[in-house]
């Protein structure tokens, strides 16, 4: 279905401004402000300031505490704070604080405003809402905002690591754009080639602009935003984020997702995403690798994974989590041998395409060689992951989606995928 884009999308020193001006233009003369302590800091008061000056009607609701969950009681929160004044709420922040107020905004049925406050994910402009439901990351359709105003000075002032991460959900659309391709040529995934394209070239852009963007230039955090900003849009003109997230993205969710079970402090998004692209592009890598004649070999071997030993190792991964992932993935267990024989059989015929795809995504050591220049980490010891947890990640974590990614060619083909941790 056909989503109405944000319209329009300023990145500019005056951007707050413009907002400002845009809400007496719109109408929109009751707002409220949502924001966590630290992008208050940043942010906020600058943005609260900006809209009472500009004679608006403005509340605040800042989220406090040491991590800032996207989870229903951070939701309550927001709704607490509505007077039951019909009230644009406005986003003072980035991906969380993002997420919170478009799943609110959307079913209160409010006009919702976006105010990033770094450049450190790609979902501004999108329509899904990341929510954490009973332990499980799980994107809920909601809807984008009318409108994206971000303040370049903030933007550029914004921590290094937050830049890096932003830069690094980029880097991972090497991989989600490729995991794109392999599931419609191998799944007859729904797929659209201008999406593709376009979510590709976002990532060429930032991997020119790799040192500019390290720099922290005010030019090149307007680029960084601005490819932030269209990834969502290929998000949005697509209907879902199968471009923009692939296998890359299901290890950063696993990771998430065991963090929050061990009470482990959080990890920017991005940043788990750029070393997961690392581990990926190292799987590609492998791909490369192949010849014809050694893939008909390997699919000669390759048998049909035993369901019970599936259920049981994603029991074993996700815990109380198990029997909601389990139904994600329920395509794939339920498997027959000849559905499996179909897709082994479409391998071998299009291995040629399948080696142009892999083709597309830089080695892992370029891969790690742009973080480092952004100032990003490279490795899953950075993160503070142990092998044995990046190993799990590598094994498990292609259970929490519904999609043919390079992950499932590895478990088909029988590629040692821990390789890539070498």
């Amino acid at each position: 279905m056909p989503y109405a884009k944000p319209n329009p999308v300023v990145v500019a020193p005056d951007a707050l401004a413009q907002l400002a001006a845009y809400c007496h233009e719109r109408s929109h003369t009751h707002l409220l402000i949502v924001a966590d302590a630290n992008t208050d800091r940043a942010l906020g008061r600058k943005l609260e300031a900006t809209l009472l000056a500009a004679g608006l009607d403005v509340r605040k609701v800042i989220l406090h505490g040491e991590e800032i969950i996207a989870d229903a009681a951070r939701v309550y929160q927001v709704m607490l704070a509505l007077d039951g004044t019909p009230r644009a709420l406005v986003a003072a922040g980035s991906g969380t604080i993002t997420d919170i107020t478009r799943f609110v905004s959307h079913r209160a049925r409010l006009h919702f405003l976006s105010a990033p406050s770094a450049p450190s994910v790609d979902g501004f402009a999108s329509v899904g809402a990341p929510m954490l439901i009973d332990g499980v990351k799980i994107s809920l359709p909601t809807h984008a905002p009318a409108a994206i105003f971000a303040d370049l000075d903030v933007n550029a002032a914004a921590p290094r690591a937050m830049i890096a991460a932003g830069f690094a959900d980029i880097l991972g659309k090497f991989t989600s754009v490729a995991d794109f391709r392999l599931g419609h040529l191998l799944r007859d995934e729904r797929y659209d080639e201008t999406i593709a394209q376009r979510t590709y070239d976002v990532a060429r852009v930032c991997q020119v602009n790799a040192e500019a963007i390290g720099q922290a230039t005010p030019a090149s955090i307007a680029l960084l935003m601005d490819a932030l900003v269209e990834s969502g849009l290929c998000i949005l003109d697509f209907g879902d984020s199968a471009s923009a997230s692939g296998a890359e993205h299901h290890l950063s969710h696993f990771w998430e997702m065991l963090l929050l079970r061990k009470g482990r402090p959080a990890i920017l998004h991005g940043a788990k995403v750029g070393v997961a692209t690392v581990l990926i592009a190292g799987i590609y890598e492998q791909v490369r690798g192949l010849s014809r004649a050694e893939v008909a070999d390997r699919l000669e071997a390759s048998t049909l994974p035993d369901r019970a030993a599936e259920l049981a190792a994603i029991d074993a991964a996700y815990g109380a989590e198990a029997e909601a992932v389990a139904r994600t993935h329920g395509a794939f267990l339920d498997m027959t041998p000849e559905t499996y024989d179909t897709i082994k059989r479409r391998i071998l015929d299009n291995w040629d395409e399948i080696q142009a795809i892999a083709a597309q995504v830089p080695p892992p050591a370029e891969i790690a060689r742009l973080l480092e220049i952004a100032g990003g980490p490279t490795t899953v010891s950075e993160l503070g992951f142990s092998r044995a947890e990046a190993a799990l990640a590598l094994d498990n974590g292609h259970y929490l989606r519904n999609r043919f990614t390079v992950r499932k060619l590895a478990r088909v083909l029988g590629l040692d995928q821990e390789r890539s941790l070498l």
